[in-house]
């Protein structure tokens, strides 16, 4: 089984790498300007409208923080961070979307949240996703906390 609190120290430490400390985390930027041995950059003008995911506004961000997560898992960087390792015991397409929710909504930021806040339809508007997406997530960060 993947190792969720693993991952989401991974996930933590791009984030700081690429300078981002609060939402809507800019997955299109990460992915066109990656640091150096990362992965190669991704020109967003060349995927299909058939890749990115429609059912709302934020579907197409969720798209693209799975192409992130998938670019990051086959980079040098996700190699030498262990990604492979962490999921290989788990459903690749499960663990790859897992990992996708917590860079786009990553766990400190999430529990920062007031109390308030803490659910999809407010999540989906702070960090731009899906309303199932942020459903989601919170299940993930309560599981992580307990």
């Amino acid at each position: 089984m993947t190792d969720p609190n693993q991952l989401e120290l991974i996930a933590e430490e791009l984030l700081a790498i690429f300078g981002i400390d609060h939402p809507p985390i800019p997955i299109e930027i990460m992915l066109q300007r990656p640091k150096p041995n990362m992965w190669q950059e991704v020109n967003i003008t060349d995927l299909s409208v058939g890749f990115l995911r429609t059912g709302g506004p934020f579907a197409p961000r969720m798209s693209l923080a799975r192409l992130l997560a998938r670019h990051v898992l086959n980079s040098p960087w996700g190699d030498e961070h262990g990604l492979r390792e962490l999921l290989k015991d788990d459903k690749t397409e499960e663990g790859l979307r897992s990992f996708a929710r917590m860079l786009i909504m990553p766990g400190g930021m999430v529990r920062n949240l007031s109390v308030v806040a803490r659910n999809p339809v407010s999540m989906s508007a702070h960090f731009e996703v899906p309303e199932e997406d942020a459903r989601q997530r919170l299940k993930e960060v309560v599981t992580e906390s307990s």
